[in-house]
């Protein structure tokens, strides 16, 4: 993976193949508070009090395979009273990368690798030697935070407003026709 101009690249979350041990290498990667704070933009959340990857690359079938643990810490405002709400991320990481990528001019990796385009997880690709995991960390806290966060027991029934349309449903209008012999 190339990093753009625009995209965020995290301290120490590179992995470089042509210096990888035979056994695989780790990669703990604790992103200071400026880049917690670039990240909580681009996640779109008030705030991420804290970040840790901890991760195991080895080599697989002509790229490298990537497991470990993201955990996090992350404020964000309630949907229902607006006041901030803190969530816990344990996130497991399983994921595949291979060289070249769908690009014409990719080199070959060399090696025969069986890819199930049905399945869940396709690889992703990197280029050149080095491949840069930022990306496959921000996806993960991404898809683990609570897209409607609140705290325990909010709904805006308790907070005694009900919501417009609330006994509005499809089959209202047929209820309406319905007569009391029926």
């Amino acid at each position: 993976m190339t990093a753009a101009p625009d995209r965020l690249q995290l301290l120490g979350a590179s992995i470089r193949l042509d210096s990888m041990p035979v056994t695989g290498r780790d990669v703990h990667v604790t992103p200071s508070a400026e880049e917690r704070e670039a990240i909580a933009k681009v996640v779109g959340v008030s705030a991420i009090d804290d970040l840790e990857v901890k991760l195991h690359a080895v080599r697989f079938r002509g790229g490298i395979r990537v497991t470990g643990q993201l955990t996090a810490a992350v404020t964000q405002p309630s949907v229902v009273t607006l006041e901030p709400i803190g969530q816990s991320i344990a996130e497991p990481i399983d994921r595949v990368f291979l060289p070249g990528g769908e690009k014409p001019f990719a080199a070959a990796a060399h090696a025969e690798v069986f890819v199930d385009l049905d399945g869940e997880d396709i690889p992703d690709h990197f280029d050149g030697n080095e491949a840069d995991l930022s990306d496959l960390i921000v996806e993960t806290l991404v898809l683990a935070i609570d897209l409607y966060p609140r705290g325990e027991g909010e709904s805006l029934e308790v907070l005694g407003l009900k919501p417009e349309g609330a006994d509005v449903h499809p089959f209202a209008a047929l209820r309406a026709l319905k007569t009391d012999k029926e």
